[in-house]
């Protein structure tokens, strides 16, 4: 279906930045490619501290130096910008059949210019619905109304939306997303890199926490559940890997509630994140409630899900549900309370054998449910719709799998 196609591909993320936005693009891109399509990325020059990997075979990827924050991330209004505006005149170098933009608005603005441009179409992958992120941090309501606006324009001038959940696209569609633009096909993880057959990195007795450690997730309420059963079993640790907004914080409160018994491992690679999570008594996952993610259904879920190895999510229902729904671990409320709670129920399953004895049915689920691979075929087969339907709009024939609403940077 994609063979001979030109496909431009634009993300301020793709690996080896470890998110689940560069792991998404980095899936369609070979997707595309073994499709026998040409593609071309556009995207940043990777931190520092990204792991080394290869870039996809066949696959032209083109990097631009781009201002990051102090953890490393594009993220902010200023370092947006530092990528979009070079890529204004990046993405007319070359030519195109189709171009996919994954946010911010602000880089799907830049491609549906373009796109106009070269009167070509574009797809949109909209992971959330930025417009109530930006409303969940506080935004004045300027801000939050240009955002709404950019956000409105990319998504009426897509010809192809493509949703990650069946929330996110009720959340698309009540912005002004045409609903039979949308393509709805999920989300997950690699399966091949997380496992249950990987071998674990460490012996000893921990929980984990991967990837980003923001304000939309306050992972600080694992490090105060800790802190109320730490004294039960001396030997359990918690373990950080990832980085973020908040993480000086919650460094400083593991020094202070739970000294010597958090370690913050930085980032990682996606398998050296699968052997720590394959060890680990359980994979902590958190989003608070009420401040505009209540759709989402995190990544990290999955990716523990895949290694057999139960979640322990603190948040909202449709996190909770899909936890609870498919048997991947304990759901408790966002609160330190339940939390250690749950923390404990983890310990004794961890303990009586019924941890590994559920493995092989969580990685089953995993596989035949939220396999990256399979996700990335979906996207491809959406965005090479989009260059054949005449009048601007595909059918939404697909529906969601398991998916999630989790920011970019996650």
């Amino acid at each position: 279906m994609t063979s001979g196609r030109r496909f431009v591909i634009a993300s301020r993320l793709f690996p080896p930045e470890v998110s689940a936005g560069a792991f998404r693009l980095g899936a369609l891109a070979r997707a595309l490619r073994h499709g026998g399509a040409d593609v071309r990325v556009l995207t940043t020059r990777p931190p520092a501290h990204a792991p080394a990997i290869s870039d996809p075979d066949g696959v032209e990827v083109r990097r631009w130096p781009v201002l990051r924050d102090a953890g490393g991330n594009v993220r902010g209004y200023v370092q947006y910008m530092s990528f979009d505006i070079p890529l204004a005149l990046r993405i007319l170098i070359g030519r195109f059949d189709v171009a996919v933009a994954e946010s911010p608005p602000t880089t799907g603005l830049v491609v549906a210019a373009a796109s106009a441009l070269r009167r070509r179409p574009f797809a949109y992958y909209a992971a959330d619905v930025w417009t109530d992120g930006v409303i969940s941090m506080g935004a004045p309501r300027p801000v939050v109304a240009v955002m709404r606006w950019m956000e409105r324009a990319v998504l009426r001038r897509a010809r192809t939306i493509i949703s990650v959940s069946d929330e996110v696209t009720e959340r698309l569609i009540l912005l002004g997303a045409p609903p039979e633009a949308i393509v709805t096909v999920g989300n997950g993880i690699d399966t091949d890199v997380f496992s249950p057959q990987v071998v674990p990195a460490s012996e000893e007795k921990y929980f984990v926490y991967t990837g980003t450690m923001s304000e939309w997730q306050q992972p600080d309420v694992f490090i105060r559940a800790f802190a109320r059963i730490a004294a039960d079993d001396p030997s359990v640790r918690l373990r950080f890997f990832g980085q973020g907004a908040v993480e000086r914080e919650l460094k400083r409160l593991a020094s202070e509630l739970v000294p010597g018994r958090v370690e913050f491992g930085g980032v990682v690679s996606p398998a050296q994140s699968a052997t720590w999570i394959r060890g680990a008594i359980a994979s902590l996952v958190s989003i608070v409630p009420g401040i505009g993610y209540d759709f989402a259904k995190p990544t990290k879920t999955y990716a523990a899900a895949a290694t057999g190895t139960p979640v322990l999510f603190a948040g909202p229902r449709a996190g909770a549900e899909l936890v609870a729904g498919a048997g991947l671990g304990y759901a408790a409320e966002f609160s330190v309370e339940a939390v250690a709670n749950a923390m404990r129920r983890l310990i004794a399953d961890a303990a009586d054998g019924t941890t590994e004895a559920q493995r092989s049915r969580r990685a089953e689920w995993a596989a035949q449910h939220v396999s990256l691979r399979a996700v990335a075929q979906r996207v491809a087969e959406a965005v090479s719709q989009a260059s054949q339907t005449p009048a601007g709009r595909i059918a939404s024939g697909s529906r969601a799998v398991p998916g999630d609403g989790e920011r970019p940077s996650s």
